[in-house]
């Protein structure tokens, strides 16, 4: 894969279609599956962010240009306007209308940048499961964490990764309702910040440190 920081805030990408096989995606399902595209797109920016230092805050503005033999992807971070109510691109728009791409995307892993900035409030479910991680800074907010009540439905699993504590939580929809599950967002994040990060990467790069259970396990040694 060939990369190209443009800026502090872009970073532009190819990406070979054997490249992408080799990985183990096929060509069509990256087009077709969000699941299997959004794992190929955060295994590439793993590997930006190793050569680059390139941070992933945030909203993302991806442009993708489909090319004979490969994918040209454009990353761009995206900024909250000062009064919070809209998003901004630190380019130009007569620069991004000269970008010669075949789709342009606001942001492909809208769900990744809900909580306060989500429209509407609505929780999205995939095969009636919706997935949440969050990163900790210090163990002890895990250990405080894990004090609360109501944190016992859900599936856990506790990875270490860049010097972090990252959470990953599964909601089933048979088992919570959306009020639930934002009731326990809001626990959640008054311990920890929402994590782009994904399952695909922390199981891929991360150090497994609990499988399950995670806050039964930290409140039966830590409490």
């Amino acid at each position: 894969m060939e990369i190209e920081r443009i800026n502090e805030d872009t970073v532009k990408f190819y990406i070979s279609y054997i490249d992408i096989e080799e990985r183990g995606f096929d060509r069509e399902e990256i087009w077709y599956s969000r699941e299997r595209s959004e794992e190929l797109f955060w295994e590439m920016m793993d590997e930006v962010h190793q050569e680059e230092e390139f941070m992933i805050e945030g909203p993302l503005w991806i442009q993708v240009q489909a090319l004979e033999k490969g994918l040209e992807v454009l990353v761009t971070k995206a900024h909250l306007s000062k009064d919070g109510q809209r998003l901004e691109l630190p380019i130009s728009e007569e620069k991004l209308k000269d970008l010669p791409v075949d789709e342009k995307i606001e942001s492909l892993l809208d769900h990744h940048f809900h909580g306060k900035q989500e429209e509407a409030g609505v929780l999205q479910f995939e095969d009636g499961i919706l997935e949440f991680v969050t990163e900790f800074a210090d163990f002890e907010d895990l250990i405080s964490l894990s004090n609360r009540q109501g944190l016992d439905k859900m599936a856990t699993k506790l990875f270490a990764y860049e010097n972090k504590y990252l959470l990953y939580v599964e909601f089933s929809e048979e088992d919570f309702d959306e009020d639930e599950i934002d009731n326990v967002l809001s626990i959640l994040l008054e311990y920890s910040n929402e994590s782009p990060v994904t399952i695909h990467m922390l199981e891929e790069y991360g150090k497994l440190v609990m499988e399950s259970n995670v806050f039964e396990t930290i409140d039966q040694y830590f409490s």
